[in-house]
């Protein structure tokens, strides 16, 4: 019965959150600074955390591919196709669930316990529309465009080190990232993204806008929100993985 409580109340909120909202000139101007905070300032992290994986990715498919009838191109084909469909989209957003869905849980709720909320409240502002839907419409818009980034990165962390190491040589790297290319997976991977980044947005705003206490309460609600998104995502990705690929 607890869940289908939180479950209701968070729907309510979502529906709160999408109704009309006052004055829309507010509204470009705090998506554009939500854009800065939560999207452009994660750049550093996930281009580093893509380097790393596709690195990674790399040297253990050709250190687990020994067999000589296998061509070694497809140590190439490997690392490309895996950052395309999995580590670009899910790894990435659970590492922005941690870093960005802590920070919307903990900025929210420290405006609850403080009494901000209430206060737009009383001066006849949709609070719940003011403070979550600019961080839904920057998350949404801009997460993809990280999920790209991030499969650049990988692929070029691969590439980097074959280079580097002599995992493979370069050109039958190069050879398998052009080999049998599928488009599609692209946007399925963006796909995914911009329902975690909606999930990312959302579920610590709930947590946040609904902690009940002081500021030890705002710690605890950061911290379940960040758990909650962790398993969300990973439901999703089971859910999309089979209703887009299948």
């Amino acid at each position: 019965m607890k869940f289908l409580y939180h479950l209701g109340r968070y729907y309510l909120l979502v529906g709160k959150v999408f109704s009309k909202p006052e004055k829309f000139s507010i509204y470009y101007r705090r998506v554009l600074r939500e854009t800065e905070l939560l999207g452009i300032n994660s750049l550093g992290i996930v281009a580093l955390v893509s380097l790393f994986i596709g690195a990674v990715i790399t040297m253990q498919t050709a250190y687990n591919i020994e067999n000589p009838f296998i061509p070694r191109y497809l140590i190439g084909l490997t690392a490309r196709d895996t950052m395309l469909l999995e580590f670009a989209s899910t790894m990435i957003a659970l590492i922005l669930a941690g870093k960005v869905g802590s920070s919307i849980s903990s900025e929210i709720g420290t405006m609850r316990v403080t009494e901000q909320i209430d206060a737009l409240e009383i001066m006849g502002v949709n609070s719940a529309c003011y403070l979550i839907l600019p961080k839904i419409i920057a998350n949404v818009f801009f997460f993809p465009i990280l999920t790209i980034l991030s499969m650049v990165i990988g692929i070029w962390g691969g590439w980097l080190i074959c280079t580097l190491l002599n995992v493979i040589t370069p050109e039958q790297y190069i050879q398998g990232i052009r080999y049998a290319f599928i488009p599609y997976y692209v946007t399925y991977s963006c796909i995914k993204m911009a329902v975690y980044a909606f999930i990312i947005s959302t579920v610590p705003a709930y947590h946040g806008y609904y902690v009940d206490g002081g500021s030890l309460e705002v710690g605890k609600a950061s911290t379940r929100s960040v758990v909650y998104c962790s398993v969300l995502i990973l439901s999703f990705d089971l859910i999309l993985t089979q209703m887009l690929l299948s």
